[in-house]
């Protein structure tokens, strides 16, 4: 049995549990951070711990260059992860975390004969699908920051504000880097059951992307839909974490 560190700049769990059954580790947006995360435990069962990947050039990452490519980063979680991994685990991720989590857990199965129990997709189309819209990671300060707008899931006051804005657009860049420059490679399936979460009203990811992600299992599949845009996790939170509950019981 493994001892989880005292601290790793990877890993927050705001919520410490030593005597939780599973650990459900939560990957963030682009430009997102462990904040997303940090009331989950709220409303999840005392036997689920909490624990959130924080990126470079965020939180305790703040002085580390952020990732531009997917493959570094993935193997850099992964190698965080491990010390981790003593007890069941389960991965959710959002938009950028969806793909992150995924190609986290097919290394995880390659190198270390690991899966999580189930994975959490939001937000983010399949991964075997090719892109609809062009890049926009290089495109000029004033349109990139127009099609943060568009998305919707940067605040309105801090789009706003200059100084936190040039502290956040090489997050960004980087971030929409690691998505723009990925290269799917095909694999077997996951293992471990996938469950998908969609807004009704995404512009950026349709039900049939959503509904992709089945090929990437050979166990369970499911697709959930919520209302809102992009970011409805923002808003049907309680709902969402109730569905996940339910999904680990068994196993927690």
């Amino acid at each position: 049995m493994t001892t989880t560190p005292i601290f790793n700049t990877w890993v927050k769990c705001s919520r410490p549990n030593s005597q939780a059954n599973l650990r459900l580790f939560c990957f963030p947006y682009a430009g997102g951070g462990t904040w997303s995360f940090r009331d989950w435990s709220d409303d999840l069962p005392d036997t689920i711990e909490v624990c959130s990947i924080e990126l470079p050039g965020r939180g305790t990452q703040m002085k580390s260059p952020p990732f531009t490519q997917l493959q570094p980063l993935v193997c850099a979680i992964a190698d965080a992860l491990r010390l981790y991994l003593d007890k069941p685990f389960a991965f959710f991720g959002h938009s950028m975390g969806g793909l992150v989590s995924f190609e986290v857990a097919r290394l995880l199965r390659k190198h270390h004969g690991l899966m999580p129990v189930h994975l959490f997709v939001s937000g983010r189309r399949a991964p075997q699908l090719q892109p609809t819209k062009p890049p926009i990671h290089n495109l000029p300060k004033p349109e990139f920051i127009e099609e943060l707008k568009q998305l919707n899931g940067t605040p309105s006051e801090v789009l706003k504000n200059h100084e936190l804005m040039e502290l956040m657009l090489p997050i960004l860049r980087a971030d929409f880097a690691v998505l723009e420059t990925y290269n799917y490679s095909k694999e077997k399936p996951l293992s471990c059951p996938i469950a998908v979460f969609g807004g009704l009203q995404d512009s950026e990811v349709s039900h049939e992307e959503l509904q992709a992600w089945r090929e990437q299992t050979s166990s369970e599949f499911s697709l959930q839909m919520f209302q809102g845009d992009h970011f409805f996790i923002n808003f049907e939170r309680q709902v969402l974490l109730q569905l996940i509950a339910q999904k680990l019981i068994k196993y927690s």
